[in-house]
């Protein structure tokens, strides 16, 4: 935790110096202290620039979202200041197209996936969807929320991938066999030619695997 709170006050001292140039987008100090508080996790440096009209949905130098970045970076108390913001816009994308709702739920953070959602955030949508990230992410909550809202259980990223080949490979067993429970299609592959099997194999995973492939034989859980 020290060495990730030293990893952290550097992330924002560069956001200090990188952001000089954009001096122009809020009063002078405002737009530096917003993401040094975000770095930092310190809700009482960006709750008063909030107060004062400081735009929630202000970008870093690299084009993302305030509350991307605090999801991201396991700065959850500033998160939750973000998110009951009543100018947030839910439907935020980082650069390569990530939204709010896939790091809240590769975070595991239920709280805040439920107060985007209730806020229409979207759970379905072509490419790469939340419950990939909720899949790839260390405990299955997230995904269970996503399905009993009736997220697409088979989705296909640009490569192919579905949740359940993001589960078996990177993500929580336990997530992979609620998957597979709940009816995702073991017998699907990417552009690659591999499935959730052969994903489960390749990170040691043998008796996901196994089970895996017996749902694959069966043709259903």
């Amino acid at each position: 935790m020290v060495n990730r709170r030293l990893a952290t006050r550097g992330l924002a001292l560069g956001v200090l110096t990188a952001s000089a140039g954009w001096a122009s987008v809020a009063r002078a100090g405002s737009y530096e202290d917003f993401f040094l508080g975000i770095a930092l996790d310190r809700p009482g440096i960006v709750a008063p620039l909030l107060a004062k009209g400081f735009d929630v949905n202000a970008r870093n130098p690299e084009g993302l979202h305030g509350l991307y970045i605090a999801l991201r970076e396991h700065s959850f108390d500033v998160a939750e200041l973000l998110l009951k913001h009543p100018q947030l816009e839910v439907e935020a994308t980082s650069p390569v197209g990530e939204t709010l709702l896939m790091m809240a739920a590769l975070r595991g953070r239920l709280d805040a996936m439920k107060q985007l959602i209730d806020r229409g955030a979207q759970i379905n949508r072509p490419g790469w969807t939340p419950l990939h990230y909720a899949a790839s992410g260390t405990e299955p909550a997230p995904t269970r929320l996503l399905l009993d809202l009736h997220a697409e259980i088979d989705p296909r990223a640009p490569n192919g991938n579905t949740p359940l080949m993001m589960a078996a490979g990177f993500g929580s067993v336990d997530a992979a066999e609620l998957l597979a429970l709940r009816g995702a299609d073991v017998t699907l592959r990417n552009q690659a030619g591999l499935s959730a099997v052969d994903y489960a194999g390749k990170a040691d995973r043998s008796r996901l695997a196994e089970r895996l492939e017996a749902i694959a034989r069966r043709g259903r859980p």
